[in-house]
């Protein structure tokens, strides 16, 4: 008779990965979910923040930072970006990948500035997920039409 020796390690690689990929196969998801909420026009993807979640926006333009909560966001940049907009901006995924509890998406937004130039930004987000929340987001995207529309804005 044969006998097996299971080892952390071996139960580890039989339950515990089964669980990490079910964990990235459920984030990756939601993240999807959230997205065609919003393409279809019938949800904010920013429901999907932790109030306490930490908004980081890489780069020189002028609102990059770390934003401390979800009011912070969506008071300093979502609400006032999407008032300079005559039309919402439109994401379309590129790519979503997951890594345990951490999801990224590339995606390009286009929208309709209010002076009729178009806003077509391109962005790579690093989300990191708690039960169901998102509660961190390195944002990466190109700040010099970002800063642009808010410029033009600003003269007009």
């Amino acid at each position: 008779m044969k006998t097996f020796k299971l080892t952390a390690f071996t139960l580890f690689s039989l339950f515990g990965m089964n669980a990490f990929s079910q964990t990235e196969a459920a984030n990756k998801q939601l993240i999807r979910d959230g997205f065609d909420r919003w393409a279809a026009g019938t949800g904010s993807f920013f429901d999907l923040l932790a109030e306490d979640a930490s908004w980081t926006i890489s780069g020189s333009a002028a609102l990059s930072k770390t934003y401390t909560s979800k009011q912070q966001l969506l008071d300093e940049v979502i609400v006032p970006l999407n008032e300079l907009l005559t039309q919402k901006i439109v994401p379309t995924v590129r790519e979503i990948y997951a890594d345990g509890n951490t999801v990224i998406v590339i995606w390009d937004g286009k929208a309709t500035a209010f002076n009729g130039d178009p806003y077509n930004v391109s962005y790579a987000w690093f989300m990191q997920l708690d039960k169901g929340k998102i509660v961190k987001v390195t944002a990466f995207l190109d700040t010099k039409d970002f800063d642009a529309i808010f410029e033009k804005a600003a003269k007009r």
